[in-house]
């Protein structure tokens, strides 16, 4: 055993060494982070554009289902309110109707069926509605006028901005209420001072202002004065125009079908009946297609977004084939380079996302304020917005990743 003999344990020790020394190189997820983040603040512009055009895209569809479910929702609360019951009788206008009315006990017959709750009446009046007496008469701003009885706010669960309605008290005096349309035609703010208008070659006190009205929008555009001052200064037969009635709920279906019958037992089909609050649910519905459109949009600029950042990436593996040869060449292997580059295109896509999804809740925020609504994100919105961001990088990333992956050292040092 001689002084320059090694033993087994030093021959295994130096045989590890070299075993270590050839190993593949390693390379922690947070330095490949770190290494793709360093890249992407180095081309600050670039980065901040293909970001936006993540951002735009998350935006659109965020915003679109935000404000799609806070018109849902104050749609419902105003059908809500106003109530599912209410049906209106008409005198029937279809083929071989000719001119035909409603007779003039229809409010009382109708009164007289169980299932009804309420019951209101409007009278047309041909006369025209002017603020004063020196406008011309073919001036009327398409303003009616109809006569009512004192139930008829109440039956269609209307209210007043100013003023009063018609009463027992003044259904027989010439005052007249203005709809919320009528009063901005005829430049009636408010009722601070005494406001008279001269409707019919008479004229008539303004009693009071109203609010809209959601399930009879043809009273918006009109001048309601009291049915008896109606027929004692213009003359006119008390015979129904329109008949507004409050059903019980649970017998809505069932009360229409007798209605036409109970209202002219001799000529049932020239009573129209329609329900109001349908219309409010065709418009719902009508606006959930137009935000399936808008999602469609909004999933196109989100594609043009991806497509942004996979040119970018793309891009950037030219622009940096040196340094993607050097680090292949002190020992980075392809998996480290594909990582390097889907981390920069997830990241450029989650910042993306985050701004969208900010962006769109700000936009939804707005907006539903405005216009008086709750504000109501839906969850999907926001989760789905990130996921949608995060799913474009990753697709947008995958190939200039790859192509970075294959790059030879040796091509990309001799191409620099």
């Amino acid at each position: 055993m001689g002084g320059s003999s090694r033993t087994f344990g030093q021959v295994l020790r130096e045989g590890s060494v070299v075993t270590d020394l050839l190993a593949p190189s390693r390379l922690r997820l947070s330095e490949v982070a770190r290494v793709g983040l360093g890249s992407l603040a180095s081309r600050k512009l670039r980065s901040i554009l293909s970001a936006l055009g993540i951002a735009i895209g998350i935006a659109s569809l965020v915003s679109v289902l935000g404000l799609s479910d806070s018109s849902k929702s104050a749609l419902l609360d105003q059908i809500g309110a106003l109530g599912t019951n209410l049906l209106t009788i008409e005198a029937g206008t279809g083929f071989g109707a000719g001119d035909s009315a409603l007779p003039e006990t229809a409010v009382a017959t109708i009164g007289r069926v169980a299932t009804v709750e309420a019951t209101a009446a409007t009278y047309g009046v041909d006369a025209g509605v002017y603020r004063n007496d020196l406008v011309p008469a073919e001036q009327t701003g398409g303003i009616s006028v109809f006569a009512a009885d004192p139930g008829l706010l109440e039956t269609l669960n209307g209210t007043i901005s100013e003023g009063s309605f018609i009463t027992e008290a003044t259904r027989s005096y010439p005052a007249a209420v203005v709809g919320s349309v009528a009063a901005e035609r005829l430049g009636i703010r408010n009722l601070d001072n005494p406001v008279e208008l001269y409707i019919g070659g008479k004229w008539v006190e303004v009693l009071g202002l109203l609010e809209p009205f959601a399930l009879a929008a043809d009273l918006d555009r009109a001048v309601l004065i009291g049915d008896r001052a109606a027929e004692d200064y213009y003359g006119i037969e008390l015979i129904p125009s329109t008949v507004f009635v409050r059903v019980d709920e649970s017998y809505i279906d069932e009360t229409r079908d007798v209605l036409a019958a109970t209202v002219d037992p001799e000529n049932p089909e020239e009573a129209e009946i329609s329900r109001p609050s349908d219309l409010l649910e065709a418009r719902s519905a009508a606006e959930s297609s137009f935000t399936g459109l808008f999602l469609g949009l909004g999933a196109v600029a989100l594609l043009v977004g991806g497509i942004g950042v996979a040119n970018v990436m793309v891009i950037g593996v030219i622009e940096r084939r040196s340094e993607i040869g050097l680090r292949r060449a002190i020992g980075a292997t392809r998996a480290h380079i594909r990582r390097q580059f889907l981390i920069e295109a997830l990241t450029l896509a989650s910042l993306g996302g985050t701004v969208g999804v900010l962006l769109g809740v700000a936009v939804t925020y707005v907006y539903a304020t405005a216009q008086g609504w709750r504000v109501i994100i839906p969850p999907i919105a926001l989760i789905g917005g990130i996921a949608a961001a995060v799913l474009i990088g990753a697709i947008a990333g995958l190939y200039p990743a790859i192509r970075a992956a294959k790059v030879s050292p040796t091509e990309a040092l001799r191409s620099d």
